[in-house]
């Protein structure tokens, strides 16, 4: 039998796309939405191999609904993608708290929250393959969207941790950090603080600009990156860390110069924080 996939965040995006290439190279699906009209016309399509699941990441009661739900027609779930997210634009000072704990309990919390519903079936498999969908503001800090990146870190060191945790029960982790892709994350799944700070304008205000300047236009594809995330899990040694789009890989690159860079400068004071080899 195929495997079978449970995608969150299916509606639009990421989610759709990845579900859409999944059923059609002949997996199984548990395809969760908010709202499951936005992916009746997939079901439609793969009526035998998808089961549309009504699936706010915020709420237990349906994660552990949509899990069953899946569980009980396919009688196993190999694959879990956690890709229901969403964006929040203000610096760091301007940001709503009550606006960034919603982001938290979406793109960390309900993370979490559906992973630790399905891991024990794949524990009792000694089988699975977790993906997380992070960002490459996962790796890298951006003006404007501070705590954005602070949420995909999070899902970036967690899911690092996992795959320690899991390795040894069969079961894979891989966490994609994308760049700009053309999905709805820069459009109307991102808000606006409302508070503005006139000191923030040349950074914070720029780099939101420019983000919500190329929404539509960004050079990133939905249909390959889907693709990419199922070469991902039919490889034999899938990778941790997934970047998606030739800025991310730029991006990430920087960063791996500017950490070096910070390390080896500051290379005597870092070892010199210990106490001496001989007291050791």
């Amino acid at each position: 039998m195929s495997k079978v996939w449970l995608i969150t965040g299916c509606s639009t995006g990421f989610g759709r796309e990845l579900a859409k290439e999944v059923l059609q190279a002949g997996y199984r699906a548990g395809v969760a939405s908010r709202n499951v009209d936005d992916v009746k016309d997939i079901i439609a399509e793969y009526p035998d191999t998808a089961i549309a699941v009504k699936l706010d990441v915020t709420d237990q009661a349906q994660i552990q609904s949509a899990v069953k739900q899946v569980n009980e027609k396919f009688g196993q779930i190999d694959v879990l993608v956690n890709n229901a997210g969403i964006g929040y634009f203000g610096a760091i000072e301007e940001s709503e708290e009550h606006e960034v704990r919603r982001m938290f309990e979406i793109n960390f919390w309900g993370l979490a929250h559906v992973t630790n519903e399905v891991l024990p079936l794949m524990r009792a498999k000694r089988s699975g393959h977790v993906i997380n969908i992070a960002s490459i503001g996962g790796l890298v800090g951006f003006p404007g969207v501070g705590f954005y990146n602070a949420t995909k870190f999070a899902v970036d060191g967690y899911s690092e941790a996992l795959a320690k945790e899991t390795a040894p029960l069969g079961i894979k982790v891989t966490v994609v950090n994308p760049s700009g892709f053309r999905t709805d994350w820069a459009g109307r799944s991102a808000n606006n603080s409302n508070v503005s700070i006139a000191d923030y304008k040349e950074t914070a205000e720029a780099n939101k600009q420019a983000i919500r300047g190329y929404s539509g236009k960004q050079p990133g594809d939905p249909v390959r990156a889907a693709k990419a995330i199922v070469k991902a899990v039919e490889a034999e040694n899938p990778p941790l860390h997934l970047l998606l789009g030739v800025a991310a890989l730029k991006g990430a690159r920087n960063k791996l110069e500017v950490l070096k860079k910070d390390f080896d400068a500051w290379e005597e004071t870092t070892v010199g924080a210990d106490f001496p080899q001989d007291e050791q």
